[in-house]
Protein backbone atom coordinates (compact mmCIF):
# COMPACT_ATOMS: atom_id res chain seq x y z
CA UNK A 1 0.00 0.00 0.00
CA UNK A 2 0.90 3.48 -0.68
CA UNK A 3 -0.03 6.20 1.32
CA UNK A 4 -0.93 9.76 1.25
CA UNK A 5 -2.87 11.95 3.42
CA UNK A 6 -6.45 11.28 2.89
CA UNK A 7 -5.31 8.72 0.06
CA UNK A 8 -5.44 4.90 -0.26
CA UNK A 9 -3.80 3.67 -3.43
CA UNK A 10 -2.77 0.29 -4.54
CA UNK A 11 0.42 -0.78 -5.34
CA UNK A 12 -0.75 -1.20 -8.87
CA UNK A 13 -2.03 1.88 -8.82
CA UNK A 14 1.41 3.15 -8.15
CA UNK A 15 2.51 1.32 -10.68
CA UNK A 16 0.06 2.70 -13.26
CA UNK A 17 -1.90 -0.67 -13.68
CA UNK A 18 -4.97 -2.41 -12.45
CA UNK A 19 -4.89 -5.45 -9.54
CA UNK A 20 -4.73 -8.98 -11.02
CA UNK A 21 -7.42 -10.41 -11.23
CA UNK A 22 -10.37 -12.61 -12.61
CA UNK A 23 -13.23 -10.88 -13.91
CA UNK A 24 -16.30 -12.78 -13.82
CA UNK A 25 -18.70 -11.12 -16.91
CA UNK A 26 -22.17 -12.56 -16.00
CA UNK A 27 -23.89 -12.20 -19.19
CA UNK A 28 -20.85 -12.43 -21.23
CA UNK A 29 -23.07 -12.55 -24.26
CA UNK A 30 -25.09 -9.85 -24.41
CA UNK A 31 -25.75 -6.06 -25.71
CA UNK A 32 -23.91 -4.22 -22.81
CA UNK A 33 -20.85 -6.71 -22.91
CA UNK A 34 -20.87 -6.36 -27.05
CA UNK A 35 -21.20 -3.06 -27.15
CA UNK A 36 -19.30 -1.32 -24.14
CA UNK A 37 -17.18 -3.76 -21.96
CA UNK A 38 -14.97 -5.54 -24.26
CA UNK A 39 -14.02 -2.45 -26.15
CA UNK A 40 -13.34 -1.06 -23.14
CA UNK A 41 -10.93 -4.03 -21.59
CA UNK A 42 -9.50 -3.88 -24.91
CA UNK A 43 -8.90 -0.46 -24.48
CA UNK A 44 -7.01 -0.52 -21.30
CA UNK A 45 -5.01 -4.09 -22.65
CA UNK A 46 -3.72 -2.10 -25.80
CA UNK A 47 -2.97 0.96 -23.38
CA UNK A 48 -0.68 -1.66 -21.00
CA UNK A 49 -3.32 -1.35 -18.18
CA UNK A 50 -4.05 -4.52 -17.71
CA UNK A 51 -2.36 -6.87 -15.05
CA UNK A 52 -0.52 -9.58 -16.43
CA UNK A 53 -2.19 -11.79 -14.35
CA UNK A 54 -5.94 -11.01 -15.63
CA UNK A 55 -8.18 -13.20 -16.36
CA UNK A 56 -11.65 -13.39 -17.91
CA UNK A 57 -14.07 -15.71 -17.59
CA UNK A 58 -17.77 -15.41 -19.45
CA UNK A 59 -21.01 -16.38 -18.28
CA UNK A 60 -23.78 -16.77 -20.37
CA UNK A 61 -26.74 -19.16 -21.13
CA UNK A 62 -26.29 -19.59 -25.04
CA UNK A 63 -23.97 -22.80 -25.37
CA UNK A 64 -20.22 -22.41 -26.36
CA UNK A 65 -16.47 -23.02 -25.25
CA UNK A 66 -13.42 -21.05 -24.61
CA UNK A 67 -12.10 -20.88 -27.94
CA UNK A 68 -15.60 -20.07 -29.42
CA UNK A 69 -15.93 -17.23 -26.11
CA UNK A 70 -12.32 -15.82 -27.34
CA UNK A 71 -13.34 -15.84 -31.05
CA UNK A 72 -16.72 -13.98 -30.14
CA UNK A 73 -15.18 -11.31 -28.11
CA UNK A 74 -12.65 -10.49 -31.31
CA UNK A 75 -15.97 -10.47 -33.35
CA UNK A 76 -17.73 -8.04 -31.32
CA UNK A 77 -14.47 -5.27 -31.27
CA UNK A 78 -14.35 -5.68 -34.91
CA UNK A 79 -18.01 -3.63 -35.45
CA UNK A 80 -17.41 -1.82 -32.07
CA UNK A 81 -17.46 2.00 -32.27
CA UNK A 82 -15.10 2.54 -29.48
CA UNK A 83 -12.61 0.67 -31.46
CA UNK A 84 -12.76 2.26 -34.95
CA UNK A 85 -13.24 -1.45 -36.69
CA UNK A 86 -9.30 -1.65 -35.90
CA UNK A 87 -8.28 -4.68 -33.19
CA UNK A 88 -4.43 -4.99 -32.18
CA UNK A 89 -3.72 -8.73 -32.68
CA UNK A 90 -1.74 -8.43 -29.47
CA UNK A 91 -4.39 -6.61 -27.17
CA UNK A 92 -6.74 -8.64 -28.16
CA UNK A 93 -4.48 -11.64 -27.04
CA UNK A 94 -3.82 -10.26 -23.61
CA UNK A 95 -7.09 -9.56 -23.06
CA UNK A 96 -8.63 -13.53 -24.07
CA UNK A 97 -5.69 -15.33 -22.92
CA UNK A 98 -6.97 -17.95 -20.87
CA UNK A 99 -10.16 -17.05 -21.17
CA UNK A 100 -12.69 -19.32 -19.71
CA UNK A 101 -16.47 -19.24 -20.54
CA UNK A 102 -19.03 -21.19 -18.54
CA UNK A 103 -22.51 -22.26 -20.23
CA UNK A 104 -25.41 -22.13 -17.63
CA UNK A 105 -29.27 -20.84 -16.27
CA UNK A 106 -28.60 -18.21 -13.70
CA UNK A 107 -31.48 -19.91 -11.62
CA UNK A 108 -29.39 -23.06 -11.55
CA UNK A 109 -27.32 -24.20 -7.93
CA UNK A 110 -25.02 -25.94 -10.70
CA UNK A 111 -23.83 -22.95 -12.72
CA UNK A 112 -22.19 -21.30 -9.30
CA UNK A 113 -21.00 -24.66 -8.47
CA UNK A 114 -19.03 -24.36 -11.57
CA UNK A 115 -18.34 -20.68 -11.73
CA UNK A 116 -16.67 -21.59 -7.89
CA UNK A 117 -14.64 -24.50 -9.43
CA UNK A 118 -13.33 -22.64 -12.22
CA UNK A 119 -12.07 -19.89 -10.09
CA UNK A 120 -10.26 -22.60 -8.11
CA UNK A 121 -9.07 -24.14 -10.75
CA UNK A 122 -7.35 -20.72 -11.72
CA UNK A 123 -5.94 -20.02 -8.72
CA UNK A 124 -4.90 -23.60 -7.88
CA UNK A 125 -2.98 -23.04 -11.34
CA UNK A 126 -1.01 -20.10 -10.13
CA UNK A 127 -3.67 -17.26 -11.39
CA UNK A 128 -5.38 -14.36 -9.16
CA UNK A 129 -6.85 -15.07 -6.23
CA UNK A 130 -8.87 -11.34 -6.57
CA UNK A 131 -12.35 -12.21 -8.18
CA UNK A 132 -14.22 -9.39 -9.58
CA UNK A 133 -17.86 -10.18 -10.53
CA UNK A 134 -19.58 -7.91 -13.08
CA UNK A 135 -23.64 -8.59 -13.26
CA UNK A 136 -24.32 -7.71 -16.95
CA UNK A 137 -28.41 -9.24 -16.31
CA UNK A 138 -31.52 -7.77 -15.82
CA UNK A 139 -32.45 -6.45 -12.71
CA UNK A 140 -35.60 -8.89 -11.92
CA UNK A 141 -32.31 -11.57 -11.86
CA UNK A 142 -29.75 -9.25 -9.76
CA UNK A 143 -31.19 -10.84 -6.22
CA UNK A 144 -31.49 -14.11 -7.08
CA UNK A 145 -27.62 -14.18 -8.65
CA UNK A 146 -26.47 -12.02 -6.17
CA UNK A 147 -27.38 -14.99 -3.05
CA UNK A 148 -26.38 -17.72 -5.17
CA UNK A 149 -23.19 -16.10 -5.59
CA UNK A 150 -23.14 -15.55 -2.31
CA UNK A 151 -24.36 -19.23 -1.14
CA UNK A 152 -21.81 -20.90 -3.30
CA UNK A 153 -18.81 -19.62 -1.90
CA UNK A 154 -17.59 -17.70 -5.28
CA UNK A 155 -18.45 -14.50 -4.08
CA UNK A 156 -17.10 -14.44 0.15
CA UNK A 157 -17.74 -11.22 2.03
CA UNK A 158 -14.35 -9.89 2.43
CA UNK A 159 -13.84 -6.15 3.09
CA UNK A 160 -15.45 -4.14 5.71
CA UNK A 161 -14.16 -1.14 4.81
CA UNK A 162 -12.47 1.03 2.34
CA UNK A 163 -9.07 0.89 3.72
CA UNK A 164 -9.34 -2.96 4.12
CA UNK A 165 -7.37 -4.03 1.05
CA UNK A 166 -5.22 -6.64 2.45
CA UNK A 167 -5.69 -10.58 1.03
CA UNK A 168 -7.26 -11.34 -2.17
CA UNK A 169 -10.74 -9.26 -2.82
CA UNK A 170 -14.07 -9.78 -4.01
CA UNK A 171 -15.84 -7.10 -5.71
CA UNK A 172 -19.56 -6.89 -7.43
CA UNK A 173 -20.18 -4.27 -9.87
CA UNK A 174 -24.29 -3.91 -10.41
CA UNK A 175 -25.78 -1.92 -13.44
CA UNK A 176 -28.50 0.64 -13.00
CA UNK A 177 -31.52 0.32 -12.55
CA UNK A 178 -30.42 0.12 -8.58
CA UNK A 179 -34.10 -0.91 -7.76
CA UNK A 180 -37.70 0.44 -9.28
CA UNK A 181 -38.36 2.95 -6.96
CA UNK A 182 -37.31 3.80 -3.11
CA UNK A 183 -38.81 0.26 -1.51
CA UNK A 184 -37.26 -2.23 -3.89
CA UNK A 185 -33.84 0.15 -3.43
CA UNK A 186 -34.22 -0.05 0.02
CA UNK A 187 -34.75 -4.06 -0.29
CA UNK A 188 -31.42 -4.48 -2.81
CA UNK A 189 -29.75 -2.90 -0.54
CA UNK A 190 -30.39 -4.64 2.47
CA UNK A 191 -30.16 -8.18 0.50
CA UNK A 192 -26.52 -6.83 -0.77
CA UNK A 193 -25.35 -5.41 2.55
CA UNK A 194 -26.55 -8.88 3.98
CA UNK A 195 -23.90 -10.66 2.40
CA UNK A 196 -21.28 -8.36 1.11
CA UNK A 197 -19.64 -5.04 2.93
CA UNK A 198 -20.13 -1.76 0.96
CA UNK A 199 -16.81 -1.41 -0.21
CA UNK A 200 -17.22 -4.89 -2.27
CA UNK A 201 -20.52 -3.13 -3.94
CA UNK A 202 -19.48 -0.70 -7.05
CA UNK A 203 -22.93 0.26 -8.34
CA UNK A 204 -22.38 1.84 -11.52
CA UNK A 205 -23.45 4.89 -13.50
CA UNK A 206 -21.45 5.64 -16.53
CA UNK A 207 -22.56 9.01 -16.59
CA UNK A 208 -19.76 9.43 -13.74
CA UNK A 209 -16.93 8.07 -15.53
CA UNK A 210 -17.22 10.88 -18.16
CA UNK A 211 -13.75 12.86 -18.29
CA UNK A 212 -16.27 16.10 -18.17
CA UNK A 213 -18.26 14.68 -14.98
CA UNK A 214 -14.96 14.33 -13.24
CA UNK A 215 -13.58 17.53 -14.28
CA UNK A 216 -16.71 19.28 -12.51
CA UNK A 217 -14.69 18.42 -9.38
CA UNK A 218 -11.64 19.83 -10.49
CA UNK A 219 -12.67 22.69 -11.56
CA UNK A 220 -14.32 23.87 -9.15
CA UNK A 221 -11.93 23.05 -6.39
CA UNK A 222 -8.79 23.29 -8.45
CA UNK A 223 -9.23 27.30 -9.60
CA UNK A 224 -9.61 29.69 -7.06
CA UNK A 225 -11.31 32.10 -9.40
CA UNK A 226 -14.70 30.31 -9.35
CA UNK A 227 -15.19 28.50 -6.32
CA UNK A 228 -16.19 31.84 -4.42
CA UNK A 229 -18.38 32.53 -7.26
CA UNK A 230 -20.43 28.93 -6.62
CA UNK A 231 -23.42 30.27 -4.67
CA UNK A 232 -26.89 31.85 -4.76
CA UNK A 233 -25.48 35.38 -4.62
CA UNK A 234 -23.93 35.05 -7.97
CA UNK A 235 -26.08 32.19 -9.51
CA UNK A 236 -28.93 32.90 -10.71
CA UNK A 237 -29.57 29.13 -12.05
CA UNK A 238 -28.43 26.24 -13.38
CA UNK A 239 -30.01 23.90 -16.14
CA UNK A 240 -29.01 19.93 -16.28
CA UNK A 241 -29.44 18.83 -19.37
CA UNK A 242 -29.67 15.33 -21.09
CA UNK A 243 -30.95 15.21 -24.59
CA UNK A 244 -30.95 12.39 -27.05
CA UNK A 245 -32.28 12.22 -30.70
CA UNK A 246 -32.80 8.72 -30.78
CA UNK A 247 -36.18 6.51 -29.53
CA UNK A 248 -36.65 3.61 -27.95
CA UNK A 249 -35.59 1.61 -30.90
CA UNK A 250 -35.55 -2.05 -29.51
CA UNK A 251 -35.81 -1.74 -25.95
CA UNK A 252 -39.73 -0.86 -25.67
CA UNK A 253 -40.18 -3.55 -23.25
CA UNK A 254 -37.81 -2.27 -20.85
CA UNK A 255 -38.79 1.10 -21.40
CA UNK A 256 -42.59 0.56 -21.09
CA UNK A 257 -41.39 -0.62 -17.53
CA UNK A 258 -38.94 2.15 -16.87
CA UNK A 259 -39.89 5.08 -18.41
CA UNK A 260 -37.33 8.54 -18.18
CA UNK A 261 -37.49 9.41 -14.37
CA UNK A 262 -36.19 5.89 -13.23
CA UNK A 263 -34.11 5.52 -16.63
CA UNK A 264 -32.50 9.23 -16.70
CA UNK A 265 -33.40 11.24 -13.68
CA UNK A 266 -33.09 9.19 -9.80
CA UNK A 267 -29.33 8.11 -11.55
CA UNK A 268 -27.83 10.16 -14.16
CA UNK A 269 -29.15 13.44 -13.35
CA UNK A 270 -28.85 13.20 -9.39
CA UNK A 271 -25.78 11.93 -9.79
CA UNK A 272 -24.87 15.80 -12.17
CA UNK A 273 -26.70 17.47 -9.95
CA UNK A 274 -25.09 16.21 -6.66
CA UNK A 275 -21.62 16.94 -8.45
CA UNK A 276 -22.59 20.19 -9.57
CA UNK A 277 -24.00 21.31 -5.74
CA UNK A 278 -21.89 19.70 -3.04
CA UNK A 279 -19.97 21.29 -0.72
CA UNK A 280 -16.36 20.96 -1.08
CA UNK A 281 -15.04 17.41 0.38
CA UNK A 282 -12.24 17.01 3.15
CA UNK A 283 -10.36 15.00 0.85
CA UNK A 284 -10.75 13.58 -2.85
CA UNK A 285 -11.36 10.50 -1.39
CA UNK A 286 -13.91 7.96 -2.07
CA UNK A 287 -15.55 8.34 1.54
CA UNK A 288 -15.19 11.94 1.53
CA UNK A 289 -17.03 13.13 -1.89
CA UNK A 290 -19.51 10.73 -1.21
CA UNK A 291 -20.18 11.76 1.78
CA UNK A 292 -20.79 15.43 0.49
CA UNK A 293 -22.78 14.02 -1.98
CA UNK A 294 -25.58 12.28 0.32
CA UNK A 295 -25.27 15.95 1.94
CA UNK A 296 -26.62 17.75 -1.30
CA UNK A 297 -28.99 15.20 -2.49
CA UNK A 298 -30.41 15.12 1.60
CA UNK A 299 -31.22 18.67 1.48
CA UNK A 300 -32.81 18.97 -1.99
CA UNK A 301 -36.56 19.76 -1.44
CA UNK A 302 -38.62 16.92 -2.01
CA UNK A 303 -42.30 17.37 -4.07
CA UNK A 304 -45.32 17.83 -2.60
CA UNK A 305 -48.63 18.20 -4.41
CA UNK A 306 -47.65 21.73 -5.07
CA UNK A 307 -44.71 21.04 -6.20
CA UNK A 308 -45.75 17.58 -8.50
CA UNK A 309 -48.35 20.16 -10.53
CA UNK A 310 -45.87 23.30 -10.64
CA UNK A 311 -42.53 22.20 -11.28
CA UNK A 312 -42.64 18.73 -12.45
CA UNK A 313 -43.71 18.47 -16.73
CA UNK A 314 -44.06 14.71 -18.31
CA UNK A 315 -44.18 14.07 -21.87
CA UNK A 316 -44.09 11.89 -24.90
CA UNK A 317 -43.11 12.05 -28.08
CA UNK A 318 -45.04 11.67 -30.73
CA UNK A 319 -44.25 11.58 -34.87
CA UNK A 320 -41.79 13.88 -36.18
CA UNK A 321 -38.80 14.27 -38.40
CA UNK A 322 -35.12 14.40 -37.24
CA UNK A 323 -32.22 15.43 -39.93
CA UNK A 324 -34.95 15.03 -42.94
CA UNK A 325 -36.14 11.75 -41.65
CA UNK A 326 -39.98 10.69 -40.61
CA UNK A 327 -39.59 8.67 -37.03
CA UNK A 328 -42.80 7.13 -35.46
CA UNK A 329 -44.35 8.30 -32.35
CA UNK A 330 -43.51 6.37 -28.96
CA UNK A 331 -46.96 4.33 -29.20
CA UNK A 332 -45.89 3.19 -32.42
CA UNK A 333 -42.63 1.95 -31.26
CA UNK A 334 -42.56 -2.33 -30.70
CA UNK A 335 -43.05 -3.34 -28.05
CA UNK A 336 -45.12 -0.36 -26.71
CA UNK A 337 -48.63 -0.20 -25.79
CA UNK A 338 -50.78 1.77 -28.40
CA UNK A 339 -52.33 3.60 -25.25
CA UNK A 340 -49.04 3.95 -23.10
CA UNK A 341 -48.69 6.81 -21.04
CA UNK A 342 -44.96 6.21 -20.16
CA UNK A 343 -43.20 9.52 -20.21
CA UNK A 344 -39.83 9.92 -22.52
CA UNK A 345 -39.34 13.70 -21.55
CA UNK A 346 -39.20 14.82 -17.99
CA UNK A 347 -38.47 18.69 -16.86
CA UNK A 348 -38.23 19.11 -13.15
CA UNK A 349 -38.07 22.42 -10.96
CA UNK A 350 -35.45 21.69 -8.17
CA UNK A 351 -34.09 23.35 -5.33
CA UNK A 352 -31.59 22.75 -2.55
CA UNK A 353 -32.65 23.96 0.84
CA UNK A 354 -29.12 24.78 2.69
CA UNK A 355 -27.10 28.03 2.78
CA UNK A 356 -24.67 27.97 -0.07
CA UNK A 357 -27.88 27.44 -2.57
CA UNK A 358 -31.13 28.63 -0.74
CA UNK A 359 -33.85 30.51 -3.69
CA UNK A 360 -31.39 28.72 -6.51
CA UNK A 361 -34.05 26.99 -9.04
CA UNK A 362 -31.76 23.81 -10.36
CA UNK A 363 -34.11 22.97 -13.75
CA UNK A 364 -33.36 19.40 -15.07
CA UNK A 365 -34.83 18.39 -18.36
CA UNK A 366 -34.45 14.99 -20.17
CA UNK A 367 -35.95 13.18 -23.45
CA UNK A 368 -35.36 11.14 -25.89
CA UNK A 369 -36.28 12.41 -29.57
CA UNK A 370 -35.28 15.76 -28.99
CA UNK A 371 -33.99 18.32 -31.78
CA UNK A 372 -30.29 17.13 -31.25
CA UNK A 373 -28.08 15.29 -28.48
CA UNK A 374 -26.53 17.25 -25.95
CA UNK A 375 -25.75 16.79 -22.49
CA UNK A 376 -24.54 19.56 -20.82
CA UNK A 377 -24.53 21.61 -17.18
CA UNK A 378 -25.10 25.40 -17.67
CA UNK A 379 -24.65 27.90 -15.18
CA UNK A 380 -26.22 31.21 -15.40
CA UNK A 381 -24.97 34.16 -13.26
CA UNK A 382 -26.88 36.88 -12.24
CA UNK A 383 -27.05 39.88 -14.37
CA UNK A 384 -24.45 42.76 -14.19
CA UNK A 385 -26.90 46.00 -13.26
CA UNK A 386 -27.13 47.87 -16.63
CA UNK A 387 -27.27 51.63 -15.57
CA UNK A 388 -24.42 52.54 -16.54
CA UNK A 389 -24.78 51.66 -20.39
CA UNK A 390 -26.43 53.55 -22.99
CA UNK A 391 -30.35 52.05 -23.80
CA UNK A 392 -28.94 50.35 -27.13
CA UNK A 393 -26.20 48.55 -24.83
CA UNK A 394 -28.19 47.26 -22.14
CA UNK A 395 -31.44 45.56 -24.58
CA UNK A 396 -28.14 43.06 -25.51
CA UNK A 397 -26.48 42.78 -22.38
CA UNK A 398 -26.68 39.35 -21.41
CA UNK A 399 -26.10 36.85 -17.89
CA UNK A 400 -22.64 35.28 -17.93
CA UNK A 401 -22.96 31.71 -18.44
CA UNK A 402 -20.75 28.55 -17.47
CA UNK A 403 -21.98 25.93 -19.74
CA UNK A 404 -20.06 22.12 -19.14
CA UNK A 405 -20.43 20.13 -21.71
CA UNK A 406 -20.49 16.52 -21.18
CA UNK A 407 -21.10 15.14 -24.86
CA UNK A 408 -20.59 15.61 -27.98
CA UNK A 409 -18.13 18.17 -28.44
CA UNK A 410 -16.52 17.65 -24.42
CA UNK A 411 -15.51 21.16 -22.99
CA UNK A 412 -15.85 24.03 -20.95
CA UNK A 413 -17.44 27.43 -22.13
CA UNK A 414 -17.49 30.50 -20.44
CA UNK A 415 -19.39 33.85 -21.76
CA UNK A 416 -18.83 37.02 -21.04
CA UNK A 417 -19.94 40.61 -22.45
CA UNK A 418 -17.39 42.67 -24.79
CA UNK A 419 -18.05 45.96 -26.66
CA UNK A 420 -19.38 44.90 -30.48
CA UNK A 421 -16.26 46.77 -32.51
CA UNK A 422 -17.50 49.68 -34.95
CA UNK A 423 -21.27 49.67 -33.27
CA UNK A 424 -19.34 53.19 -31.60
CA UNK A 425 -16.41 54.68 -30.82
CA UNK A 426 -17.68 55.56 -27.29
CA UNK A 427 -19.96 55.48 -24.97
CA UNK A 428 -22.53 56.77 -26.73
CA UNK A 429 -26.07 55.87 -27.18
CA UNK A 430 -25.72 53.70 -30.25
CA UNK A 431 -23.01 51.53 -28.60
CA UNK A 432 -23.49 47.73 -28.74
CA UNK A 433 -22.57 44.94 -26.35
CA UNK A 434 -22.27 41.23 -27.82
CA UNK A 435 -21.72 37.92 -26.10
CA UNK A 436 -18.27 36.08 -26.42
CA UNK A 437 -17.19 33.15 -25.45
CA UNK A 438 -14.15 31.24 -24.04
CA UNK A 439 -13.69 27.92 -24.84
CA UNK A 440 -11.87 24.77 -23.44
CA UNK A 441 -12.18 21.45 -25.91
CA UNK A 442 -11.05 18.53 -24.95
CA UNK A 443 -9.95 17.72 -28.39
CA UNK A 444 -8.11 20.45 -28.91
CA UNK A 445 -6.28 20.71 -26.03
CA UNK A 446 -5.59 17.36 -25.26
CA UNK A 447 -5.11 15.87 -28.40
CA UNK A 448 -8.73 13.82 -28.77
CA UNK A 449 -11.84 13.01 -27.35
CA UNK A 450 -11.63 11.88 -24.08
CA UNK A 451 -11.84 7.70 -23.60
CA UNK A 452 -15.07 6.04 -23.15
CA UNK A 453 -16.44 6.06 -19.65
CA UNK A 454 -16.68 2.40 -18.98
CA UNK A 455 -12.99 2.21 -19.47
CA UNK A 456 -12.31 4.74 -16.55
CA UNK A 457 -14.83 2.75 -14.49
CA UNK A 458 -13.34 -1.01 -14.82
CA UNK A 459 -9.85 0.43 -14.03
CA UNK A 460 -11.14 1.93 -10.69
CA UNK A 461 -13.00 -1.13 -9.83
CA UNK A 462 -10.10 -3.02 -10.86
CA UNK A 463 -7.64 -0.49 -8.55
CA UNK A 464 -10.53 -0.27 -5.75
CA UNK A 465 -11.33 3.52 -6.00
CA UNK A 466 -14.77 3.66 -5.57
CA UNK A 467 -15.40 7.45 -5.89
CA UNK A 468 -16.70 7.44 -9.46
CA UNK A 469 -19.63 4.54 -7.92
CA UNK A 470 -22.65 5.07 -6.11
CA UNK A 471 -23.46 4.46 -2.27
CA UNK A 472 -25.99 2.91 -0.72
CA UNK A 473 -26.67 6.17 1.12
CA UNK A 474 -27.10 7.78 -2.67
CA UNK A 475 -29.06 5.16 -4.17
CA UNK A 476 -31.60 5.98 -1.39
CA UNK A 477 -31.55 9.66 -1.53
CA UNK A 478 -32.27 9.73 -5.31
CA UNK A 479 -34.91 7.71 -4.97
CA UNK A 480 -36.92 9.82 -1.98
CA UNK A 481 -36.27 12.97 -4.83
CA UNK A 482 -38.03 11.00 -7.83
CA UNK A 483 -40.37 8.26 -5.89
CA UNK A 484 -43.03 11.14 -6.42
CA UNK A 485 -42.84 11.52 -9.66
CA UNK A 486 -42.40 7.71 -10.38
CA UNK A 487 -45.72 7.60 -8.55
CA UNK A 488 -47.24 10.11 -10.78
CA UNK A 489 -46.22 8.86 -13.82
CA UNK A 490 -48.51 5.73 -13.64
CA UNK A 491 -51.48 4.66 -15.89
CA UNK A 492 -53.98 7.37 -15.06
CA UNK A 493 -51.50 9.80 -16.21
CA UNK A 494 -51.98 11.77 -19.22
CA UNK A 495 -48.43 12.87 -21.07
CA UNK A 496 -48.13 16.01 -22.69
CA UNK A 497 -47.13 14.80 -26.29
CA UNK A 498 -44.16 16.96 -28.45
CA UNK A 499 -43.36 16.38 -31.68
CA UNK A 500 -40.00 14.07 -32.54
CA UNK A 501 -37.47 16.45 -33.17
CA UNK A 502 -38.61 18.97 -31.19
CA UNK A 503 -36.94 21.48 -27.74
CA UNK A 504 -40.00 19.19 -25.66
CA UNK A 505 -43.25 19.35 -23.93
CA UNK A 506 -44.47 23.68 -24.81
CA UNK A 507 -45.44 23.06 -20.71
CA UNK A 508 -41.31 22.51 -20.20
CA UNK A 509 -40.99 25.92 -21.79
CA UNK A 510 -44.10 27.60 -20.06
CA UNK A 511 -42.55 26.46 -16.46
CA UNK A 512 -39.21 28.50 -16.70
CA UNK A 513 -41.42 31.63 -18.21
CA UNK A 514 -43.17 31.49 -14.86
CA UNK A 515 -39.79 32.49 -13.14
CA UNK A 516 -38.82 34.93 -16.13
CA UNK A 517 -35.99 32.14 -16.92
CA UNK A 518 -35.83 30.19 -20.57
CA UNK A 519 -34.39 26.75 -21.67
CA UNK A 520 -31.36 26.82 -23.47
CA UNK A 521 -31.70 26.02 -26.97
CA UNK A 522 -31.01 22.34 -27.66
CA UNK A 523 -29.49 23.30 -31.14
CA UNK A 524 -28.03 26.92 -30.46
CA UNK A 525 -27.46 26.81 -26.99
CA UNK A 526 -29.35 30.07 -26.82
CA UNK A 527 -32.93 30.42 -26.17
CA UNK A 528 -35.50 30.56 -28.70
CA UNK A 529 -35.95 33.61 -30.67
CA UNK A 530 -32.52 35.15 -29.58
CA UNK A 531 -29.80 33.72 -32.26
CA UNK A 532 -27.64 35.83 -33.90
CA UNK A 533 -28.53 36.57 -37.65
CA UNK A 534 -26.38 34.61 -40.28
CA UNK A 535 -24.60 37.92 -41.26
CA UNK A 536 -22.91 38.30 -38.05
CA UNK A 537 -20.18 36.50 -36.91
CA UNK A 538 -20.03 36.21 -32.66
CA UNK A 539 -16.45 36.98 -32.41
CA UNK A 540 -14.20 34.52 -30.66
CA UNK A 541 -12.27 34.57 -26.89
CA UNK A 542 -9.37 31.75 -26.05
Amino acid sequence: MVNDPGLTISESAARGTADDCVLVLIGALGDLARRKLYPALYRLAAEGLLSPDFTLVGVDRVADDDASYAKAIGESLATADDTGGSVNPDALDRLTRGARYIKGDLTDPALYRAITATLESITAAGGSANRMFYLAIPPSLFLRVIESLSKSGAAPRTQENEEQQKGPWTRLIIEKPFGRDLASGRTLNTELLARFAEPQLYRIDHYLGKETVQNILAFRFANAIFEPLWDRGSIASVQITAAETVGVETRGSYYEEAGVVRDMFQNHLMQLLATTAMEPPGAMTATAVRDEKVKLLRAVRRFDAVALRESVVLGQYAAGTIKGEHVPAYRDEPAVAPDSTTPTYAALRVFVDNWRWEGVPFYLRSGKRLATRVSEIAIRFRRAPGVLWPRAARRTMDANELVVRIQPDEGITLSFQAKRPGAALSLTPEMELSPVRMRFSYAEDFGGAPGPAYETLLLDAMLGEATLFARSDEVEQAWSIVDPIVAIAGPDHTPEFYPAGSDGPIAANAMLAADGAFWRGLISGLPPGREPAPRQKEPAAR
